[in-house]
């Protein structure tokens, strides 16, 4: 009973470590006055509309986006048999190892006025003025998040149609219905939970994004949050921009939760995977290279041509590449990726394991909070970690509160717990999920308890998820941006803060490097991710 009490305590603490900074952020409110009310209206008068309009054009241009190209794709992979379809089936995942930011340093030189393409096509058709718009826009930052976000809803929509639609679209098949019919009619509206489920997650991204958002100028309300507590110098205009933000992630995040919902009450009623209409349909040899060239485009565009045009700079320029430094933003990087891997996977794992053994309301609770944090930008972790913190320095000069949080990796690593520790949650309770409950009593029936059970039972079976949250963690935290950015202490900068300081510089060709070593990173779990899905296919 002592050491379930000690357990009690530390998992209330850690969940409290945790969703602090969203619970201050909140809090902020409290600090309502004239003041506050002032800045407020002030904001509603200048820059808030603006923030307000692009925000919404640009979640509604990406929406159309990835719905588009992902749902297009998941149909054509799943569907019909072209040539290629089984490479595509995985390598249309692989925009997903781009940072969104990535991508928009690389296109920006090649697409831009005095770049090589625009240049070539004026040349060779004796052209005059712009042939493209103007890629730092909000048609360009559409364009790059539609490229590096539309695998949420492949992914998504693809294991929907290939679970969920065998057995109806036989059913309408014997019914006389024709191909088109059976696409239009039964298996496209049975993939539109996943598709909200998929669109959901890609507009959390866009919202969370700060590099593309600054690099091309647009005002969105992260780029907002940024300039108004680093610039500004005003902690309530940030709080309160942040607030809006956070509710805003918070309906997405509900939508999500329902179409994944919907998702699992449509899958409980399919089961006939074997039959005739589960297997692809056959096309004719243009359509099939019509379906392959569209496929092959978006992989083309979304992962080929950025690596291309990010090793171009990277091998014909003459600055020398500085190698030592290079090492210190890997080694910055690979630091704080390990430190908070295993700080994240030991809070999920005793938190899962806490939920386990007493998965009351209030348990439950806390675990939905912490669970928000992926949800919410990391600009606005940044202003609900320094709130407290500002007024704790204020109160007690003499604790060096702020000193410890922002001269050091300590706020950094808090920051990073905020947001990914979710990541981690989530697939350790994937994890026990697979673990029946009978194993546990047997355990006690023999006297293993506590923290022997989890040390004994639990963590031989959660090996292979362990090892996917701490590498989930890792990837995630190398490529995060705005905390590091805000936080990051004096000669710590790692590869994601380098990358877009030197892109935002225009040197582009010194910023190929620290972005290909974020590309290579992120190509780990979606490889991962692609060997398990070809596993499955051929399992079933």
């Amino acid at each position: 009973m002592h050491a379930f009490r000690i357990r009690s305590v530390v998992f209330i603490f850690t969940a409290l470590l945790i969703s602090l900074p969203i619970l201050a952020l909140i809090g902020s409110w409290l600090e309502w006055n004239a003041a506050s009310a002032q800045v407020l209206s002030e904001l509603a008068q200048t820059v808030l509309p603006d923030y307000l309009l692009t925000s919404v054009l640009l979640c509604a241009g990406v929406a159309v986006g990835v719905t588009v190209l992902g749902l297009s794709t998941a149909a054509a992979v799943t569907l019909f048999k072209f040539p290629g379809q089984s490479f595509f089936e995985w390598a249309l995942l692989l925009p997903m190892a781009m940072p969104a930011y990535v991508v928009a340093y690389a296109y920006t030189d090649f697409f831009q006025f005095s770049g090589p393409l625009q240049t070539f096509i004026r040349s060779t058709w004796a052209l005059e003025g712009r042939v493209f718009p103007e890629i730092r826009s909000l048609g360009g930052a559409i364009f790059v998040f539609s490229l590096t976000l539309y695998p949420y809803v492949y992914l998504l929509a693809r294991t929907a149609l290939t679970e969920r639609a065998s057995h109806l679209m036989e059913a309408a098949r014997l019914l006389g219905a024709p191909l088109y019919r059976r696409i239009s009619e039964v298996a496209l509206p049975l993939a539109r939970p996943a598709v909200a489920a998929g669109v959901a997650l890609a507009l959390m991204e866009t919202l969370a994004d700060f590099g593309v958002s600054s690099y091309f100028g647009i005002q969105t309300f992260t780029a907002g949050v940024y300039k108004a507590w680093l610039i500004m110098d005003n902690r309530i205009a940030a709080a309160q921009l942040a607030t809006l933000l956070l509710v805003v992630v918070l309906i997405l995040l509900q939508l999500e939760k329902q179409a994944q919902a919907r998702m699992r009450f449509t899958s409980s009623n399919t089961n006939s995977a074997n039959s005739r209409e589960a297997q692809p349909a056959e096309l004719s040899q243009l359509s099939g290279l019509f379906i392959a060239a569209w496929c092959g485009l978006l992989v083309f565009l979304g992962f080929v041509l950025p690596i291309m045009l990010m090793l171009k700079p990277l091998l014909m320029s003459d600055t020398i590449i500085p190698w030592q430094r290079f090492l210190e933003w890997s080694y910055n990087s690979l630091r704080l990726g390990g430190i908070t891997a295993l700080l994240a996977v030991g809070f999920s794992l005793l938190i899962a394991f806490s939920l386990r053994n007493k998965a009351d309301f209030f348990a439950r609770f806390i675990s939905q909070l912490v669970g928000l944090g992926y949800a919410i930008p990391g600009a606005v972790v940044v202003v609900g970690l320094l709130l407290p913190v500002t007024w704790i320095q204020k109160q007690w000069p003499e604790t060096h509160v702020g000193f410890w949080i922002t001269a050091s990796i300590l706020g950094l690593v808090w920051a990073y717990l905020v947001r990914f520790c979710a990541v981690a949650l989530q697939s350790i309770q994937s994890g026990y999920a697979r673990i029946p409950h009978s194993l546990d009593d047997s355990a006690r029936t023999l006297g293993v308890t506590g923290l022997a059970l989890l040390s004994r039972v639990h963590a031989p079976l959660l090996k292979r998820s362990v090892f996917a949250a701490a590498l989930l963690v890792f990837v995630d935290v190398m490529k995060e941006l705005p905390a590091t950015l805000v936080l990051r202490p004096f000669n710590t900068d790692t590869l994601a803060v380098v990358a877009f300081q030197l892109a935002r510089d225009e040197r582009l060709g010194e910023a190929a490097l620290p972005s290909l070593a974020l590309v290579l990173v992120g190509l780990i779990p979606v490889l991962l991710l692609s060997r398990a899905m070809r596993q499955t296919n051929r399992a079933a």
